[in-house]
């Protein structure tokens, strides 16, 4: 933790301290208190996230107030959240205690709520010798072993009530002046750096929603075949995404791709992409080459800078086979019993980079009992790895699924999701958007 200055704010009682040395004391302990709170707040503008902006806060709170365990409760007064609550020295369980006190009973809980006059700083120095306090109060601070507390409101004249920081003592005492002072300051600064991050959080929520909205709401369900399919979002909103919708004869239409770019431009581009395929498919589905070739005159027409990558398949699940065409796609990867390969694809430029359309389609055929995936290049880039480790990991991980799960198709997509991606990935994490679509051959 970074030190802070000890500096008194005046001579001790009796000392005979000269008035210049005095003077150069209380400079010495400004300019001690000014480095604490620059690099404090440096280190917090270096956050990214809210999580870790919340944990920063909390941390160097308990610094400048001397405390050693504390708790942070957000939660915007405009109801639009997120609210969380995190510990500082503090398990879960001592937390859930904390939760059970009636918010009427502690200064932070009325501050939360609303009530009048509780829009400031409160030390409660004894705790357990406070018979004025609420009992419940007294009870869980017995319990946990603390004996004192600090509470400071996080709050902005804009945004309003954000949140409370309470930090705990295991004995009865308080912040001298200047210690409250200097939290009092960076909670400001603080509670301004938290309305920018909710902002990005909530427009990533709201991005989020709406590529939620632009994807299938449930795959079809065709005898022969069964489907699934996993999305991995980015933090900014990207533009892969998957598709499967049948077509006459029994037939199914099976895509994949992926708009350049990320945030609101990449969604609507994304979006026109899928409806133009859904489209072409309908009308020139037995010829996956067509329809590539209708989508890039759509890109080209409605959005010349932009480019993009398409894979579209035409999949006859009573025949088992499957003729696809890519533009600038990454192939498909077959795996089952008896093998796991990806499946040779025919070279070709991404859509909105072609003059005229030449690579032509692949006729592949899959054995029974083996899945066949289509994925976008977002699930090599999340690898960190270069382009031949990335696919030579994405291979591994495919056949090394166990014998078990290669009956469901959504195992064999979250196995593979698991054993390619760094830990944590599969759920959350990355900045590349993934899309995983899965095709089990009865």
């Amino acid at each position: 933790m970074v030190p802070v200055s000890t500096q008194t704010a005046a001579p001790p009682e009796g000392a005979s301290a000269a008035p210049g040395a005095f003077i150069q004391d209380r400079l010495a302990g400004w300019v001690s208190d000014l480095t604490t709170l620059h690099e404090l707040t440096e280190r917090l503008a270096g956050t990214g996230t809210l999580d870790s902006a919340l944990h920063e806060i909390l941390s160097a709170g308990a610094a400048l107030v001397g405390a050693g365990r504390g708790l942070l409760v957000l939660e915007p007064s405009d109801g639009g959240g997120p609210s969380r609550t995190i510990g500082l020295g503090l398990a879960h369980a001592e937390l859930g205690h904390i939760e059970t006190v009636p918010r009427g009973a502690t200064a932070y809980g009325r501050f939360l709520e609303g009530i009048p006059d509780t829009d400031g700083p409160l030390a409660s120095p004894d705790i357990l010798g406070d018979t004025g306090l609420d009992p419940r109060w007294r009870e869980v601070a017995a319990r946990l072993g603390y004996a004192a507390s600090y509470t400071q409101p996080l709050t902005t004249v804009a945004a309003g009530r954000l949140g409370v920081l309470v930090w705990l003592y295991d004995e009865p005492a308080e912040p001298p002046e200047n210690r409250r002072h200097l939290v009092g300051v960076y909670a400001r600064y603080a509670a301004e750096h938290l309305t920018r991050l909710l902002e990005l959080e909530r427009t990533r929520a709201e991005a989020a929603a709406i590529a939620e909205e632009f994807r299938p709401g449930r795959l079809p369900q065709v005898p022969g075949v069964r489907l699934a399919a996993r999305h991995l979002s980015a933090p900014e909103g990207g533009g892969d995404w998957y598709d499967a919708l049948t077509l006459p004869d029994d037939a199914l239409g099976l895509a994949v791709g992926s708009a350049g770019g990320s945030g609101p431009s990449a969604l609507a581009a994304m979006s026109r992409l899928r409806a133009g395929l859904r489209a072409y498919a309908v009308l020139e589905g037995e010829d996956p080459v067509a329809v590539l070739s209708d989508l890039e005159l759509l890109l080209r027409l409605t959005e010349p800078a932009a480019a993009a990558t398409a894979l579209y398949a035409y999949c006859e699940p009573d025949r088992r086979t499957v003729l696809f065409a890519g533009a600038g796609h990454t192939p498909p990867l077959v795996t089952g019993d008896r093998r796991t390969e990806f499946v040779e694809t025919t070279l070709s430029a991404p859509l909105g980079m072609l003059s005229c359309w030449e690579a032509p389609s692949v006729e592949f055929r899959p054995l029974p009992g083996e899945t066949v995936l289509f994925y976008t290049d977002g699930l090599l880039r999340r690898t960190g790895s270069t382009t031949d480790r990335a696919f030579a990991r994405l291979h591994s991980a495919a056949a090394g699924v166990p014998k078990v799960l290669r009956q469901d198709p959504g195992a064999v997509a979250d196995h593979v999701l698991r054993a390619v991606l760094p830990d944590g990935q599969d759920r959350s994490g990355g900045t590349e958007d993934v899309a995983l679509l899965a095709v089990r051959f009865g």
